[in-house]
């Protein structure tokens, strides 16, 4: 849901640089706070008076890929509709009255986590208002029966159209094609949403957005003992549950050669997605692969793959890679759109780009550059409470170590070639590699 936010005179005159929003020095860390309330939650708190502002955020492990063996789509649509009806209140009275408070709520669904976050003014007479609602849509949610098939409809009928789309084909044979019958490669269907009723909503919710299984992250103008008793308050009536928290199974093997999977589509252009599961949210190997990942395809114009696949042969206007760390291992992707005449060549090089970083890794050049950007730019990820707490929730969910930001320029500038290349063999292999193409030739 969306609602007015009248933040503009608030952020007026305040700069977006780290050091303005956050009351420091640009180069120094971020200090979380962290403790377990009463409810069993775990809490990250991050002080900061700078700006009259609260952000809160509630993850919890109900991601999509939690969803129950026949009824994918679940998830999401729990999620959906946590905030169209709650408590006491329907979804037209709390959109109005997050209007009247100038606050607003946002959150979502990823394939680990699903998160609810509110933004609201400091002061008590707007903040508490905003954080009983925000409590009642977690804790509360009503599950209307007529709001329920509205929705239900409305995002079978987004599906549907979506399934018309080369990208969103691309997509799905991509992560079906990497993770096979494992919970990251489900997909929704028109058909499974439809079978989803009212008691599969509650029953996810009852069995997911448990007190112990919550992560409750708070930023902004707070003291420590009110950030307690936000946490204390949002979480003491969220279910209960003795079952034990849901966890995500181990991939299965790996292939043994890789899998190509091409699919027919009438677009101008064919979309072109190569990769493979890698890396998994802690990995120590996470920095060698982000900082060789810049040079490969993350680093924009001056990454490999644009200066082979783009400026040198014009096969593509854009080509990038990137490795999404999850739970389990997320995946190492390649990109690109190209003319359907050009797929062939295309991936080839692609394929022999890769290749070539493989055996060589970056020049001592090409990693000297990577580490400036990635440390020049890493304040401009912390510059805003939004920000922050983006990182923050990230740090509490994944349970990674709360010096995180504090060591990432560190644990960026300590990587060697070496260590990116010894890093790549161990994460991507050729041989394992899922490839996808709707449209080509």
């Amino acid at each position: 849901m969306k609602s007015s936010f009248p933040f503009g005179k608030v952020l007026a005159g305040f700069s977006v640089c780290a050091a303005s929003v956050l009351g420091m020095p640009a180069h120094a860390g971020v200090n979380i706070e962290h403790w377990q309330a009463p409810s069993g939650a775990r809490v990250f708190f991050v002080e900061n008076h700078a700006l009259p502002i609260v952000d809160v955020q509630l993850d919890f492990a109900a991601g999509t890929a939690f969803d129950p063996p026949g009824k994918a789509g679940l998830a999401s649509l729990t999620r959906d509709l946590l905030d169209l009806g709650a408590g006491a209140q329907d979804e037209t009275a709390i959109a109005n009255r997050l209007a009247d408070l100038g606050a607003q709520l946002g959150g979502g669904a990823d394939m680990d986590r699903a998160s609810v976050s509110l933004r609201t003014l400091s002061a008590p007479e707007t903040r508490g208002p905003a954080l009983a609602i925000l409590r009642d849509v977690v804790s509360l949610p009503r599950f209307p029966a007529a709001v329920v098939e509205r929705e239900q409809a409305r995002t079978i009928a987004a599906l549907k159209e979506a399934l018309t789309r080369p990208e969103t084909l691309a997509a799905r044979a991509f992560w079906s094609g990497m993770y096979a019958a494992h919970p990251y490669g489900v997909q929704s269907s028109p058909a499974s949403l439809a079978a989803l009723t009212r008691d599969d909503l509650r029953a996810f919710h009852a069995r997911h957005y448990t007190a112990a299984a919550a992560t409750v992250t708070l930023v902004g103008d707070l003291s420590r003992a009110e950030a307690e008793a936000v946490a204390r308050e949002l979480t003491a009536a969220l279910p209960v549950s003795d079952a034990r928290q849901a966890t995500l199974p181990p991939l299965p093997a790996p292939p043994t050669a890789p899998a190509e999977n091409r699919i027919a589509h009438p677009a101008a252009q064919a979309h072109v997605l190569l990769g493979m599961p890698a890396v998994r949210r802690g990995d120590p190997d996470y920095f060698p692969l982000l900082v060789g990942n810049y040079t490969l395809g993350g680093g924009g114009f001056v990454s490999r793959l644009v200066k082979e696949v783009r400026d040198k042969n014009g096969y593509a206007y854009s080509v990038y890679s990137y490795f999404m760390p999850l739970v389990q291992p997320g995946p190492f992707t390649i990109g690109l759109q190209t003319k359907k005449t050009q797929a062939k060549a295309a991936l080839a090089l692609t394929r022999e780009t890769l290749t070539t970083f493989l055996a060589d890794g970056p020049s001592e050049e090409e990693l000297k550059a990577a580490k400036l950007n990635l440390v020049g730019s890493f304040p401009l990820r912390l510059d805003s409470n939004r920000k922050i707490l983006d990182n923050v929730a990230a740090i509490g969910f994944y349970r990674m170590p709360l010096d995180y930001l504090d060591r990432y320029a560190e644990n960026v500038e300590k990587v060697t070639a070496a260590d990116v290349r010894a890093a790549f063999a161990r994460h991507v292999q050729p041989a394992q590699l899922t490839t996808v193409v709707v449209g080509g030739e």
